[in-house]
């Protein structure tokens, strides 16, 4: 595996390069295997043409339903100057071609799909038209630059002849590939920028979209795993005699990671799991409990940590100025997706294929071949749509990938692994838990002096591939994203972590650190706002100065949520905004209480992506992502007693329900610049907007989440 540069390394490049954002790049010819049958015209690992005109884009991302099929489709169809009524998609294969041209590996993350993607799909296009043109003018024997495109066909306007892509595919096919093709300006465009409606709709709308949980082989077995009760765990012994006896139960087999029942169907897997009896070892993790956790961390939050930025001297400005402190914590949280873990494997003597809704295909490739036992040759991997993502299936170990292929081997027949929704809160992996100790020095105008931030939490980092590129000296730049980068103006500013080892799985969860850092951040302004008698609007205006595109979501949103009006009775509205994966997001939200409760009636959100592909996209992207975080705000929580954790489904790890969804208005600010992150962004400033609000409604300040009904009393 191939890690070119860091994550923050390649964001800034790729916001910052001139005149694209990969001047170098090329479009890379089409992988060896598979090799698409004649007639069809494949130029390019990105497209293919059959010969009735049928155009296939091929989307080396996964979809779990942020559009990104959609949006590439849109991309490489503009500069094909295809018909869109005919445009197709199919998921790409794991070959070194499709890699995430920052990362070197297949993968999809980090809000970097259509940031990284849209050049290299757009010169896809442009190249596959340009042999069409070429094609087109030799046939007709006419000079190239007198022909056109339009609605996937080439014409000659002066003779008025006119040839479909799909009768050029063959002739195009036998033409070399050019070099350097021109793309068109922007003021040519027909597709990118439009509204425009999902490839993949109907076919989730009607069933007939395959998600790797719907793939079923003939002979396949179902297993589920029962896996230690804590993180350390380790099967001591098995009786297995009560689970074999279920009609249907097939085998029995300790994996490692726990203990497989094989069955012919989901249920009597089920039924052998809960009849197995295991004794286990809990090993080094069976002590654990939260509150013990959130005192440790309150306890490191007292100390200096390692220096993550450091700028003026914050221990005179402290000392000189009127000193406001604050704690803030918030708890591991899972990603708990719609479609839970799972993956289909048929292993064979010299062969591996698999099915799964991955979103790292290079490295689940490598570690389902390393345990396997095959070279990678011998492996294939099948892409599905994902039913929800959030970094869960774009894990460093593959956990739940080599566990299927584990069972496999045992099983010797194909196996479909299934983990329950419990399997999944209980024994996957989570967004750290942090606690931070803020602290900030105001003069006498209440300008802001100094401010210095303690953070303490786990690393994600830490024991991956990706650890050379990502911690520098002790530093986990995913930990302190979001804080050591502080956006606000102030001369005085220290930021130090203290980076603890709890044998707690912890992994990227949507928006990464600026999940947490922006409730610390924007709730603490807010708060600093209310001492000193500022407006919090006004205070952030006058420290962002200079910052014009996170200024203007700020102001875009104030004017549309009508800021500077009274809210209407027994209401009252809280703002943040904060920058993450190089886009700017403003939200502010309506908030009442309902029998002692929060109930969100409205938020208005401002966002600053670059260049929209699919508007819809981007509205639909940051709505959901409202959702997300009202979730977690008001109810997600991990929480850990014995080692163990205490959530198990749905009903005490809550969710956001449909009647709580508030109305959002998005607002999308008019950009030329090259486009960055949409995924994530919407994600961080929603907590903060509203504890902010319920603040202005209550006057008690919430500084722990999910939010609990004493700190509204």
């Amino acid at each position: 595996m191939t890690l070119d540069v860091s994550r923050r390394e390649f964001l800034r490049v790729s916001a910052t390069a001139a005149g694209g954002m990969l001047i170098a790049f090329r479009v890379p010819a089409a992988p060896a295997t598979p090799t698409p049958p004649e007639p069809e015209f494949a130029p390019n690992a990105f497209v293919r043409i059959a010969a009735d005109g049928r155009v296939t884009v091929i989307i080396n991302k996964a979809e779990m339903g942020q559009g990104i099929c959609t949006s590439l489709s849109m991309v490489l169809a503009e500069e094909l100057d295809a018909d869109w009524s005919r445009i197709g998609f199919e998921f790409a294969p794991v070959d070194p071609v499709y890699a995430h041209p920052g990362f070197g590996i297949q993968m999809t993350g980090g809000s970097t799909s259509t940031m990284g993607m849209t050049e290299p799909m757009r010169q896809a296009g442009a190249v596959a038209r340009a042999m069409l043109v070429t094609a087109a003018a030799r046939r007709w024997g006419v000079p190239e630059a007198d022909c056109a495109t339009a609605g996937g066909a080439v014409a000659h306007p002066r003779s008025g002849r006119r040839a479909g892509y799909g009768e050029l595919a063959a002739a195009a096919a036998r033409l070399p590939v050019p070099d350097g093709v021109p793309l068109k300006p922007a003021a040519q465009w027909k597709l990118i920028g439009r509204p425009t409606p999902r490839l993949d709709t109907r076919a989730k709308v009607e069933g007939s979209a395959v998600f790797s949980i719907d793939v079923n082989l003939p002979g396949m077995l179902t297993a589920l795993v029962a896996h230690p009760p804590t993180f350390t765990g380790r099967a001591r012994r098995i009786r297995d005699a009560a689970a074999r006896a279920v009609p249907g139960v097939v085998d029995v087999v300790d994996v490692g990671s726990g203990v497989a029942v094989l069955a012919k169907g989901f249920w009597p897997a089920k039924l052998g799991r809960d009849r197995l009896e295991v004794e286990w070892d809990l090993g080094e993790a069976a002590t654990l409990s939260s509150e013990a956790l959130r005192q440790h961390y309150r306890e490191l939050a007292g100390r200096p940590g390692l220096v993550a930025h450091k700028a003026g001297d914050v221990d005179a400005a402290l000392a000189a100025g009127r000193v406001l402190r604050a704690d803030y914590e918030v708890p591991y949280l899972a990603h708990a997706p719609m479609e839970p873990l799972n993956c289909v494997v048929d292993l064979r003597a010299d062969s591996c294929e698999i099915w799964a809704g991955s979103q790292f295909q290079t490295v689940d490739h490598a570690a389902a071949a390393a345990a396997a036992g095959l070279p990678g040759a011998k492996v294939k991997l099948h892409t599905t749509f994902l039913g929800g993502g959030f970094g869960r299936r774009a894990n460093p170990a593959s956990d739940y990938i080599v566990e299927a292929v584990k069972i496999a081997k045992a099983a010797k027949a194909p196996v479909k692994m299934i983990w329950t929704r419990t399997d999944d809160l209980r024994a996957g992996y989570y967004r750290p838990m942090w606690h931070s100790r803020v602290a900030a020095a105001c003069d006498e105008a209440g300008a802001i002096t100094g401010w210095r931030h303690t953070i303490v939490g786990q690393s994600i980092i830490a024991g991956t591939p990706f650890e050379p590129m990502m911690i520098k000296d002790g530093i986990d730049s995913t930990s302190v994203e979001g804080a050591a980068d502080l956006a606000y103006a102030i001369p005085n500013v220290l930021v130090d972590l203290h980076t603890t080892k709890v044998p707690v799985p912890t992994l990227w969860w949507r928006s990464v650190g600026h999940s947490h850092t922006a409730f610390v951040v924007e709730s603490f302004l807010d708060e600093i706002a209310a001492a000193t008698r500022q407006d919090p609007l006004a205070l952030r205006r006058r420290l962002l100065q200079g910052k014009d595109r996170l200024l203007g979501v700020l102001e875009l949103a104030a004017a549309k949520s009508g800021w500077s009006t009274p809210a209407p009775a027994g209401r009252a509205r809280g703002l943040a905004v904060h920058p993450s994966f190089n886009s700017f997001v403003a939200v502010v939200l309506e908030v009442s209480l309902e029998r002692g409760w929060p109930r969100v009636h409205r938020a208005t959100l401002a966002v600053d992506c670059g260049r929209t592909i699919n508007p819809g996209t981007v509205t639909a992207q940051l709505e959901g992502a409202v959702g997300f975080a009202l979730s977690t705000a008001l109810y997600s929580a991990i929480t850990l007693a014995d080692g163990q954790v205490e959530q198990s489904n749905f009903h005490d790890y809550r969710m956001l329900r449909l009647h709580e969804m508030p109305a959002v208005d998005v607002h999308v600010v008019p950009s030329e610049a090259q486009p960055t992150g949409i995924g994530e962004p919407g994600v961080p400033p929603v907590a903060p907007a509203l504890c902010n609000a319920l603040f202005r409604l209550t006057g008690r300040r919430i500084r722990r989440l999910p939010i609990r009904r004493e700190d509204l009393a």
